[in-house]
């Protein structure tokens, strides 16, 4: 009550309403409800065939010189303090150098801002470019935290296509028809999440002179990069930095197998200087300054963790990877009511289209993952979360046997739901 005895009129009740439409585009809020229908009684193995975390797999387990390194930050007294806003010095330097192996040109130190994740480089990019009126492009099927990111900073975004019937390229005639003065971004990613795919370097090449065109900048999201483990290897875009200005979005979370570690980096791949010019980077560094840091622990072995780290570590995985994938790919094939239009080639997804006329009593791609995951203790991501409603995104980084069962109870699960006449085709 007031001094006066009535009611006070407390105004701090309301919330940001941005919010609740950022909520609706969260992938993780999309498969963590799908986690809460899992039957707990079940004695079958959980088979999380729903988010890209390889990490509690044995057969995927990070190198040990990479857990020595942090384990070797932490013990020495060294790393308990505040970083600088844009990453310690030596563990930019080292990512810096690791990115110029595979670039035409060097970066420095100072082209680099680490950050806590490649979340959130994403969502530093997104709050740099939210100014009034501007837009960016963004790909669908994509990674929805850029939706979410920008729908919360109020930066419209508009989707392009990319093709499956082209191996998931991007649609660079829809891209063009889409921009417009207040473009200032094209987001692709590359190797794709979720589509499992890898562009070729003519692709690239594309996708940058068609920047160029509409003069606006790249955001590449590479946090798979060198997951690529089909025919066409993996290409930074950074390699057409002097076509239009790119910004390379990374870290250490998938080549490293250590997503908890959240250590990830924007990087300036433009040689000619163009963000600068326009105070890009500035504008991301003075976002780091409010924003929070990457663990210092963390930090601090990055310089151990990318030389010390042997190129076998690389290979096994990606052999363990390439023979998942295989494995996903033979499965799905096998499943009538699903279409793989595209076998996985990068990264750790691929994208699978569901046919609604073959099910009796199930209503779309939330309702097929809602009673898979109830029925089977099998989670996928319904494609509705990544803008490709009757949809599946499946991830194949899983240890082998498990990923075989959870498919067969897939496909188990599929017969049970046929209809009646789709049942006689299948037996």
């Amino acid at each position: 009550m007031d001094s006066s005895g009535g009611e006070v009129a407390w105004r701090f009740g309301a919330v940001n309403p941005s919010l609740e439409a950022a909520s609706a585009l969260s992938l993780r809020a999309l498969v963590h409800r799908l986690y809460g229908c899992v039957d707990r009684s079940d004695p079958r193995p959980l088979a999380p065939l729903g988010h890209g975390d390889p990490s509690p797999f044995a057969c995927f387990r990070t190198t040990a010189t990479a857990e020595e390194a942090v384990a070797a930050a932490a013990t020495s007294g060294k790393c308990n303090s505040y970083p600088t806003a844009a990453g310690l010095t030596e563990a930019c330097s080292a990512v810096a150098a690791y990115l110029s192996r595979y670039l035409p040109y060097e970066l420095s130190t100072g082209d680099i801002v680490l950050t806590a994740g490649c979340n959130h480089a994403i969502e530093t990019m997104m709050a740099v470019l939210a100014t009034p009126g501007a837009n960016v492009l963004l790909p669908r099927p994509g990674y929805p935290l850029y939706e979410a990111r920008a729908a919360l900073g109020g930066l419209e975004f508009r989707h392009y296509n990319l093709l499956h019937e082209k191996g998931w390229e991007v649609d660079i005639e829809g891209v063009e028809a889409l921009a417009d003065n207040n473009t200032v971004a094209i987001v692709m990613v590359n190797p794709n999440n979720p589509c499992g795919s890898v562009y070729s370097y003519e692709h690239l090449a594309k996708i940058a002179e068609t920047a160029r065109k509409l003069g606006v900048m790249v955001i590449s999201d590479e946090i798979y990069e060198h997951c690529a483990f089909g025919s066409k290897p993996f290409v930074p875009m950074g390699v057409f930095g002097e076509v239009a200005p790119v910004v390379t979005l990374g870290g250490i979370s998938k080549r490293w197998m250590v997503p908890g570690w959240r250590l990830g980096w924007i990087a300036m791949t433009d040689p000619k200087g163009v963000l600068r010019k326009k105070k890009i980077f500035e504008a991301i560094i003075t976002y780091r300054g409010i924003s929070v840091d990457p663990a210092a622990i963390v930090q601090a072995a990055i310089p151990q963790i990318i030389a010390n780290t042997d190129d076998v570590f690389f290979k096994n995985t990606m052999n363990t990877m390439r023979e998942a994938a295989e494995i996903c790919y033979r499965k799905l094939k096998g499943i009538e009511c699903l279409t793989c239009p595209h076998k996985p080639e990068g990264s750790m997804f691929v994208m699978v289209k569901l046919d609604m006329s073959y099910f009796d009593g199930i209503h779309d791609d939330i309702d097929f993952c809602t009673k898979l995951a109830k029925e089977e203790s099998v989670v996928i991501c319904p494609g509705s979360g990544l803008g490709m409603k009757n949809w599946l995104r499946v991830t194949f980084a899983v240890d082998p046997p498990l990923l075989e069962a959870g498919l067969e109870r897939l496909r188990s699960f599929c017969l049970r739901h046929a209809k009646p006449n789709r049942k006689q085709v299948t037996s």
